[in-house]
């Protein structure tokens, strides 16, 4: 998968998106800060939502568009909150540009047809499915149709909703997916995350897999980049305190950038599969165990478990040699801490 300048791919570094969601509060030089601080937290990709109220939900007095009786929006009705946590059309192509002319990545969500169109006339990199769309199959066809690589959240999704949601993709010829990892809680706890579906995904489908997450802290994404996971979402503030429809599950700067420095870490340490030994693992194994005289004996005296053993540095026979030589022979004299070698044993 490439999206801009960034390949994606098994072997590739893993692709780490701060998503900015609606913690814009409406103030675009809050969204300019924003990207900026995630630069600088070592994001590589800025992921925005493209959407209207009316793209979501409808301003309706019937039980189903009622205020929320709980979770963070408790209170709220649905069309309300994506009023406030709607961005601008007119703000994306300009945050786009900035996030591009700092060396990072930007695409979006789009939550209907209409804002599809809108990110392909700004000529998008990509498109990401938000977990409550992985069962808008229109939509998800209409995406992948554009021909753009498409990444999928999971975050209502049994199995039935990922196979529909791929064959949508495959359908009109897009075989570029990733499947992202995903619990549609707000925060996630712990125990209802399950990142070891992570390769069962890759297995299922053949598709590039990720997590997007809303736990809190990097300890989920550490797992999940070991688990196999090539893309790592999280929510992006600058400032909890400040509010927003998002803030309450959303890394601060410090938070963010500790999380790419874990992940940076673990991918130099998760390493390949090798059993071939590092220049330091070499030096080190001259430090190893081996035979050593361990007190003084004559020539012609017989070697027993009394006058060897085996202890470090790895200066004599490897201590495999041990019981073929007992009951052996000294060829001389030697004194305690005498490495011995097969030159100083008669058969």
């Amino acid at each position: 998968m490439k999206i801009g300048n960034f390949k994606i791919s098994d072997t590739s570094k893993v692709f780490i998106i701060a998503e900015l969601s609606a913690n814009h509060n409406n103030d675009y030089q809050l969204a300019v800060d924003t990207i900026h601080a995630m630069k600088e937290a070592g994001a590589d990709c800025v992921k925005l939502q493209t959407y209207t109220a009316d793209s979501i939900s409808m301003n309706a007095d019937t039980k189903y568009f009622a205020p929320r009786d709980s979770g963070l929006w408790k209170g709220q009705r649905p069309f309300d909150v994506f009023k406030v946590g709607a961005m601008p059309y007119e703000w994306q192509p300009k945050l786009i540009e900035l996030a591009n002319s700092l060396g990072m990545e930007c695409f979006s969500s789009p939550f209907d047809k209409e804002a599809i169109d809108f990110l392909e006339s700004i000529n998008t990199t990509a498109y990401k499915i938000a977990s409550f769309e992985i069962q808008d199959i229109p939509l998800i066809e209409y995406a992948a149709s554009k021909g753009k690589p498409i990444i999928i959240s999971t975050g209502i999704a049994d199995i039935e909703d990922i196979q529909l949601a791929v064959e949508a993709c495959k359908k009109v010829g897009n075989n570029d997916i990733a499947l992202l990892k995903c619990t549609s809680a707000y925060p996630t706890p712990f125990n209802e995350i399950n990142i070891k579906v992570i390769p069962d995904l890759k297995e299922k489908f053949g598709v590039l897999v990720g997590l997007s997450d809303h736990t809190m802290g990097s300890v989920v994404p550490m797992g999940a980049v070991s688990l196999g996971a090539k893309i790592i979402e999280k929510h992006f503030v600058l400032d909890r305190s400040n509010g927003g429809v998002d803030a309450a599950f959303s890394m601060e700067p410090h938070e963010f950038k500790a999380m790419v420095d874990n992940v940076r870490n673990l991918e130099l340490a998760l390493g390949s599969v090798t059993y071939e030994l590092t220049d330091k693992q070499k030096d080190s194994k001259t430090r190893g165990t081996s035979l050593f005289v361990c007190k003084d004996v004559k020539k012609g005296d017989k070697i027993t478990s009394e006058n060897i053993k085996a202890v470090r540095p790895a200066a004599g026979l490897h201590p495999k040699h041990y019981n073929e030589i007992i009951n052996k022979v000294f060829k001389e004299d030697m004194v305690k801490g005498t490495p011995l070698s097969f030159d100083l044993i008669l058969e």
